[in-house]
């Protein structure tokens, strides 16, 4: 699991970017935390500041439309999801289910 932030930091309407075995956006749409791939499956445009409309998330560089539950766009230029990520709220924390990757260089 790793940890994206306090639910105190993260009021509703906002986002917060974190690592993983890829960005990560984390999302509160009207006090439902979710978490999805940062990146837009059109082009490399950054999800976490893009805006949200209720359960969805407008990219902020060509306006497709990512639904928060799913990952599927509802709209052009996308046309592929982005990957879903499970959320636990613990304690007033917030935890996304995902493993950061490993470094992967070769030792000389």
């Amino acid at each position: 699991m790793l940890r994206a932030c306090t639910v105190d930091e993260l009021p509703p309407g906002e986002s917060v970017r974190i690592a993983g075995p890829e960005p990560i956006a984390v999302f509160n749409a009207d006090g439902e935390v979710y978490a999805i791939g940062d990146t837009c499956s059109h082009q490399d445009a950054s999800l976490a500041e893009g805006w949200l409309e209720g359960c969805f998330v407008e990219c902020p560089l060509h306006a497709a439309l990512f639904d928060l539950r799913t990952g599927q766009p509802s709209c052009l230029p996308a046309k592929q999801p982005v990957r879903t990520y499970e959320v636990l709220v613990d304690n007033g924390v917030i935890y996304v289910q995902a493993e950061r990757l490993e470094n992967t260089e070769d030792a000389a």
